[in-house]
């Protein structure tokens, strides 16, 4: 779907790694209900109205849209070059010069990273198949020195013989990483099948024989070819007014001239879209958790008028609960999941489904009732209110996913590079709304055919569910390592360009917080600015209140809320939303169980309506348990085959002992353990209005929602006191502590350092929080990242992070390494500690680091769904309402003798819990 970015979460090769900080990893993560939406006809100019289009001499393709509703600024950097570029033995050389891209410019010479991250911008990038875009959102003061940045990399990107060498070996861990997952091997196998002759078939972050091989000379002429300013489009979305800033485009972007036109490197030869796949299935029989299936079918490109109804298609199979195979494949307990996404492209792409195959279940049944729910879907005409649900999801799906002025500019760019127009949208939308019952069933029959299929298998070898061995149980690292000097913030600023003088920002409206009368707080923040409705909650009923016997009861239960009620089952509780486009989730974390909720404005009383019948009348059918068990077996075995997974809890049971509730993590014993009875008796002593926190943002009348609220639940009534827990103090080893713990088939190691911190309403937390930022809460910015990262290049991603929650969690630092580089990561990330330990910090890196998060601040607080996360985080942990406004201002007064406390309090690198899991330990 053309919808940015509905592709493979891998297909989007992204600079960063995401840091998990969730106090637990698992999670049921069994259903999550279709995007939300709206009956009527959406429109797409409510995207393209108000965008400017300018061609600048150069060739340049400039988008600008003006969008007053927050005082922030996006700009992205889209160039129409990908992995469908790429020449023989060049895989990845798109992914390679995207990092690349970072490393500085003739005339700033400093890692881009840095300079972005002060600005506060909350950049990044990613390489895809047809595209590879740079991205930023900064408040409005500092759009000028964005634009100006982005310029200087688009025509003097420094590209080395040290920046490649280091860069190639942060790639090459990156590839590692993706090799953990049997779903990424099965997935590479599958579409080099699928397309031998093409280079979609070829992974899009490369493969590591060829990265190893890329010349400086190859990647250099790659970016003289393809980085030209007539091979690009610049989208700026948000609070800018657009002629003063098209003057500072031409300014800055129009100087760079057009490149002389050279012949791109030959890519590999492109095949029709119906030429016969592969049909002998793919097995992979490797080390894993899961037993995986998958299938492809080839598609035609983006512009073909077969595409709204292929993306319609999609819809009626996979989107949501109610879909065909969910309820053929999931509902039946054949597979623990089933997800499907087409790929519409520059050239044919493909639609491919995936399979998670239950416990037990064999992959030959999975794929011969897929094919019977396909052959159906080929002989007989969907359903009118089939029709409906998907058109309604999916135009509810464009609203809800451009809420925020990135997401806005993302569509833009993604529009005009890969569709070649950005108003590419509008006609797609208007299709949508054509589709009949008979295109729908001529898409299936047109493009599932089994003759065209590439089928893959993968059975896991070692599917037990059991940890990783241990080896070399404990001791000290063997390598030492003396850190460079940190980066000078003052030796930096000469190459950041001014920010503009900066206009007062609006206060930040505060939320109207009252209580109902049966104990529930409620939060309610009117944003009429979009139509939409973001709802977020939280209930006291998380994986704390778990026991060893029965861990994962508390993720079993809220996996289990909408498994029916009362008066509905689980399908009509689903089709209640998905018919409307709203989506409505729960899940257990350590500390709560937390509330999700989407919807189009006009879909508020459906979301309240529903939420508020499954906390109070849930029934907890006892097929639907069997069935959730299952999955969550399946996702166990995940975890455990997973190093981030099984390295987090490791770590987790090396800092906490047996009776602290952050000790406890489902296994095979105690999921089984859980009966039906458990169930219902934690429902009853946990779901308690007295414990909930409701949060809302959104497009809202507050007095019309507190009568809908004290309607809903004004019958929920608790009944004697709340459980409470009593946590003791956790103190911190008494010296260093290493485990290691092998996975088979594991290409890249995770490892974890670090020991119990502190609670979020810990007097310390905005000093801590500057003292992270400047230890690693960057990747490329900070001191972990610069020289563990940046400097050596032996990890592809490193961050440092307080996990603080209602109660103290843990201190942690978190990178992925390959198994050879591991020992000399650790004692660099264990020496950068001790280094801040004795030497402190800087007051040039103390005043940087209060800018950095203080600017990026306003960025959170124009996402409505980001604001209801904070404000209901806020309340949860005790904090003012205030704090929404107050929080930029308590980082600004963080003094350095604040930070010289808390580093003598808080960084203890001789008594580190470091944890290994991968390959060799």
């Amino acid at each position: 779907m053309p919808i940015f970015p509905k592709l493979r979460p891998y297909i989007l090769i992204g600079l960063f790694l995401s840091l998990f900080l969730s106090l637990d990893f698992f999670s049921d993560n069994f259903t999550k209900a279709a995007t939300p939406t709206t009956a009527a006809p959406v429109s797409g100019s409510a995207l393209t109205q108000g965008v400017t289009k300018t061609v600048l001499d150069n060739g340049l393709t400039v988008l600008t849209k003006e969008i007053h509703t927050a005082p922030v600024v996006s700009v992205q950097v889209w160039y129409k070059v990908g992995s469908r570029n790429e020449g023989t033995g060049e895989n990845g050389i798109s992914h390679q010069l995207e990092h690349l891209m970072f490393k500085g410019t003739s005339t700033r010479p400093v890692q881009f990273g840095r300079l972005f991250s002060a600005l506060g911008s909350q950049s990044n990038a990613f390489t895809s198949y047809d595209e590879t875009a740079y991205y930023g959102t900064v408040q409005r003061d500092k759009l000028e020195a964005l634009l100006t940045l982005e310029a200087d990399r688009m025509e003097g990107a420094l590209i080395g013989a040290d920046q490649l060498t280091s860069e190639k070996r942060v790639v090459i861990s990156e590839l590692q990483g993706y090799e953990n997952s049997p779903s990424y091997r099965l997935g590479r196998a599958v579409l080099r099948a699928a397309f031998p002759n093409r280079t979609y078939g070829l992974p899009v972050g490369g493969t590591k024989a060829d990265v190893e091989k890329f010349t400086l000379s190859q990647v250099r002429n790659y970016y003289q070819t393809f980085y030209s300013p007539d091979n690009a489009t610049l989208v700026v979305t948000g609070d800018f007014t657009t002629a003063p800033t098209l003057k500072v485009v031409k300014d800055t972007f129009g100087k760079v001239p057009k490149r002389a036109k050279t012949v791109p490197p030959k890519g590999s030869v492109s095949v029709p879209s119906n030429t016969p796949a592969k049909k002998e299935p793919i097995v992979l029989k490797e080390p894993g958790s899961a037993a995986l299936l998958q299938v492809v079918y080839p598609l035609p490109d983006v512009k073909h008028p077969d595409v709204a109804a292929i993306d319609l298609m999609d819809g009626i199979l996979t989107g949501g609960r109610s879909s065909r195979l969910y309820q053929d494949l999931v509902e039946s307990g054949l597979a623990s999941s089933v997800s499907a996404s087409a790929a519409e492209l520059i050239e044919p792409g493909w639609y491919e489904i995936n399979a998670t195959a239950a416990p037990g279940q064999e992959l030959s049944r999975i794929s011969s009732v897929l094919q019977q729910s396909l052959t159906k879907l080929q002989q007989q005409p969907v359903t009118n209110e089939e029709l409906n649900r998907a058109k309604t999801q999916l135009q509810a799906s464009f609203i809800l996913n451009n809420q925020d002025i990135t997401s806005q500019a993302n569509q833009l760019g993604y529009n005009q590079t890969v569709a070649g127009d950005y108003r590419f949208i509008e006609g797609y939308l208007a299709a949508i709304a054509k589709v009949t019952p008979a295109d729908v069933q001529k898409a299936a029959k047109t493009y599932l055919d089994p003759a065209k299929q590439t089928i893959g298998f993968f059975e896991p070898t070692q599917a037990d569910g059991k940890p990783g061995t241990s080896n070399a149980g404990s001791g000290r690292t063997a390598e030492n390592f003396s850190p460079g000097k940190p980066v000078d913030p003052a030796e930096l600023a000469k190459y950041l360009p001014p920010a503009t003088s900066a206009t007062t920002a609006s206060k930040q409206s505060l939320p109207e917080q009252f209580t109902l009368a049966n104990g529930m707080r409620v939060l309610l923040l009117s944003d009429r600015s979009f139509p939409s409705i973001n709802l977020t909650g939280q209930i006291d009923a998380g994986a704390e209140f778990d026991n060893i016997p029965k861990a994962g009861l508390a993720s079993l239960t809220a996996g289990n809320l909408m498994n029916g009620t009362k008066s509905k089952n689980a399908l009509t509780l689903a089709k209640s939303l998905e018919d409307k486009g709203a989506s409505l989730g729960f899940s257990a974390i350590r500390e709560g169980v937390g509330i999700g909720g989407q919807g189009l404005s006009a879909n508020l009383p459906i979301l309240i309506e529903t939420l508020a019948d499954v906390v109070q009348n849930a029934t907890f059918p006892a097929d639907q348990l069997e069935l959730s068990r299952r999955r969550s077996l399946i996702g166990l075995k995940a975890q455990l085959d997973d190093p981030r997974g099984l390295g987090r809890r490791i770590f987790q049971q090396a800092i906490y002992p047996e009776n602290h509730p952050f000790y406890s993590f489902p296994t095979e014993e105690s999921l089984k353990n859980i009966t039906r009875d458990d169930l219902v008796r934690f429902y009853q002593q946990h779901y308690r209005p007295d414990t909930t926190t409701l949060a809302m943002v959104g497009d809202f009348e507050p007095a019309k929602v507190k009568a809908l609220l004290n309607q809903a639940f004004g019958k929920w009534q608790a009944k004697g006191k709340a459980p409470i827990l009593n946590l003791t103090s956790v103190p911190l080893p008494q010296s260093q502590t290493r485990l290691n713990k092998v996975i088979p088939g594991k290409a890249e190691a995770v490892t974890y350092i670090g020991y119990n911190g502190i609670s979020r309403k810990d007097p310390r937390f905005y000093a801590v929080s500057v003292l992270n930022q400047i230890l690693g809460g960057d990747t490329l910015s900070s001191r972990l990242g610069t020289e563990v990262r940046d400097r050596q290049g032996l990890t592809y991603g490193i961050y440092s992070a307080f996990a603080a929650g209602v109660n103290p969690g843990p201190f942690l630092i978190q990178m992925q390494t390959s198994p050879q580089d591991a020992n000399k990561a650790i004692a660099s990330a264990v020496a950068l500690l001790k280094q801040v330990r004795e030497q402190g910090v800087t007051e040039a890196e103390l005043n940087s680091a209060k800018r950095s998060i203080t600017n990026s601040y306003p960025v959170d607080l124009a996402n409505p769904s980001d604001v209801a996360t904070i404000i209901l985080d806020n309340s949860v942990y005790g904090l003012s309402p205030t704090e929404i406004r107050e929080f930029p201002n308590r980082i600004q007064a963080v003094t350095m003798t604040q930070v010289q406390q808390v580093i003598k309090d808080l960084i203890n690198p001789d008594k580190l819990v470091i944890v290994t899991a991968g390959p060799n330990g």
